[in-house]
């Protein structure tokens, strides 16, 4: 089942996600769809808030970037509980997009190593250490899980040049070809 993913604007994408067990509702199903809808909307990673989920889980296939860095080839991953131990390395910049936030892309600096305790789908703990564009993205989706958004690592100008085009994706006012779920409108 493909989701239909959260805009920009809705409160959901700003709250900080909840651990779970492996006792979660679903959560098998719940990965697999997370998977066929990163896929059907031409992601490289989802994270559960985006789909109206409120909870510390995404998914990851970096694969897409194999050519760029052989550390993305075949790196398929879920994600859950996942904390960030350490950032370190070069920091450097990237052209990033989000489907929470389609048609804006911009230059993200980010640390290139960071190290990683998570679960995963099995509830196997795991403390590893991620590079290149596996880490790009990690960092990427793990933001949703703090309630960030990539156009919050923008400068304040880049953001006040934005700011239309982030107004009328909260509006709805967005050509995308996937299902979207937009912000209530405030009754007066």
């Amino acid at each position: 089942m493909v989701y239909p993913i959260l805009a920009y604007g809705h409160r959901n994408l700003r709250k900080i996600a909840e651990d779970i067990d492996r006792n979660y509702p679903g959560l098998e199903d719940l990965i697999a769809n997370m998977f066929e809808t990163m896929y059907e909307t031409s992601g490289v990673g989802l994270a559960a808030p985006q789909v109206n989920r409120q909870i510390r889980l995404f998914v990851v296939d970096a694969s897409p970037f194999a050519e760029e860095d052989a550390a993305a080839k075949d790196f398929k991953r879920v994600f859950i509980n996942a904390r960030i131990l350490e950032e370190y390395g070069e920091e450097k910049n990237f052209d990033e997009g989000c489907l929470s936030v389609p048609g804006i892309r911009g230059e993200v600096l980010r640390p290139s190593i960071i190290k990683m305790e998570y679960l995963d789908e099995n509830f196997e703990k795991h403390t590893d250490e991620f590079s290149g564009m596996p880490a790009r993205v990690i960092q990427h989706e793990y933001d949703h899980l703090e309630g960030i958004l990539f156009v919050d690592h923008f400068s304040n100008l880049r953001k006040m040049r934005i700011k239309k085009k982030l107004t009328n994706i909260s509006k709805g006012d967005v050509q995308v070809d996937y299902r979207m779920i937009f912000p209530k409108k405030k009754k007066r």
